[in-house]
């Protein structure tokens, strides 16, 4: 069989399109922040992981201007070759500090970063030990530590292990299996980017020592959001100290593109010098690295922003539930509202949009049967008159497709 064979019977893209229920994929011509213009409307953004706001803030675009007039567009090499600037150097100094670790490291992109992390710290006879919920790029890093295993000799698959979404019972269960002697690194979002369920670290932290494991945690969904001064979720639990590493992303809180991870400095030292995903790519550009650097500073002087983000999120929990709709109740960014049928939650996005409000329609395989929803996310910047309209549309919606009374 001919290779693209698969490429030419995947209709299911072209099916929903001709229907007019595509969600994905809407160019946005014009940025605002909590409005955006899409094929020529003005709509509210309900969707976007902009959390502070910041991608439209005048310092952090005039940070990106500055560091292209001085920099040029690009570092046209990897960190490990002619692709560090002094701004990387002062980011790292900048995260290090402000999540309270030795050392930091960027990667070029969020994605990037676990696959950097990951399969350079596991390596045969060692373990991950993995939330089976976690992010796809964490997914990604484990799978690239299990074909390593593997080809090092080792059983296949036999580097990662799952265990049941945030269930520190079964992870202890699954964890009790492996030879304690062994080194083993537990790996688990933050905030879970799809339900934004929070983690439950204690209960991670008291298995991690009892099973001699590290903790990697991934804050993507979590900086600038959770914890003392948006500092994340081991600030969050006050569990700064026993959790080893945090990693996480620039473009949601920090307005930009890249990655990062911090921990101790021997720690950093290792993957600066032995990880593929940072030494064969070419480094953050400085306009992304300057404008994450001024989005840090502004999360640092305005920590009321954080405050402002997380009673818009409340209010719009509490709204949709009060409407009827199903929604989780996780303290977080991140208010899915769940439908439970592929259908209906087409039908709704488009309604939704045609009534001036954008959301992310997460459907199968993308979320389990039974799980299908609007995943709406909010930004300290949207106004009462953003979130009335949105709880206004989703009303109308709601009765319209029949999913409320």
């Amino acid at each position: 069989m001919d290779l693209f064979e698969k490429c030419r019977s995947f209709t299911r893209a072209d099916e929903t399109k001709a229907a007019g229920l595509y969600p994905y994929f809407h160019a946005i011509e014009e940025n605002e922040g909590p409005v955006v213009t899409i094929e020529g409307r003005k709509v509210i953004m309900a969707g976007s992981n902009n959390y502070l706001g910041l991608t439209a803030h005048p310092d952090v675009k005039e940070a990106a201007i500055k560091a292209v007039e001085k920099y040029g567009t690009g570092c046209s090499g990897s960190r490990y070759l002619t692709g560090t600037l002094d701004l990387h150097v002062e980011l790292e100094a900048r995260l290090s500090k402000f999540f309270g670790k030795e050392d930091c490291l960027l990667f070029s992109t969020g994605y990037q970063t676990a696959q950097g992390v990951i399969p350079s710290l596991v390596q045969r006879g060692e373990y991950v030990v993995t939330d089976k919920d976690n992010h796809a790029c964490i997914v990604a890093g484990n799978l690239i530590a299990a074909g390593a295993a593997s080809y090092a000799g080792a059983k296949p698959n036999e580097a990662v292990v799952r265990y049941k979404h945030n269930d520190m019972k079964h992870l202890e269960a699954m964890i009790s299996r492996l030879p304690l002697e062994a080194g083993k690194i537990i790996v688990s979002d933050g905030v879970f980017s799809t339900s934004g369920e929070i983690v439950d670290l204690p209960n991670m932290v008291r298995v991690a020592r009892k099973y001699n494991a590290r903790i990697l945690i991934d804050d993507a969904h979590s900086v600038g959001v959770i914890g003392k001064g948006g500092r994340g979720t081991a600030s969050h639990y006050g569990l700064e100290n026993e959790t080893d590493m945090t990693m996480g992303t620039f473009s949601k809180t920090f307005a930009s593109l890249g990655g990062f991870v911090v921990g101790d400095r021997a720690v950093i030292n290792y993957l600066k010098h032995t990880a593929p995903a940072l030494i064969f790519s070419a480094s953050p550009t400085p306009a992304s690295v300057a404008s994450a650097i001024a989005a840090l500073g502004i999360l640092e002087r305005e920590p009321e922003r954080i405050d402002r983000l997380m009673k818009n999120a409340r209010k719009m929990r509490s709204g949709l539930k009060q409407m009827g709709y199903r929604v989780n109740e996780h303290d977080s960014a991140v208010v899915p509202v769940i439908i439970g049928d592929t259908e209906k939650v087409l039908i709704m996005w488009k309604y939704l949009f045609e009534g001036g409000v954008f959301v992310n329609a997460f459907i199968r395989p993308g979320v389990p049967p039974g799980m299908e929803m609007l995943r709406t996310s909010y930004m300290a910047t949207h106004e009462d008159e953003h979130l009335d309209k949105i709880l206004d549309v989703f009303a109308t919606v709601g009765r319209k497709v029949g999913v409320l009374s």
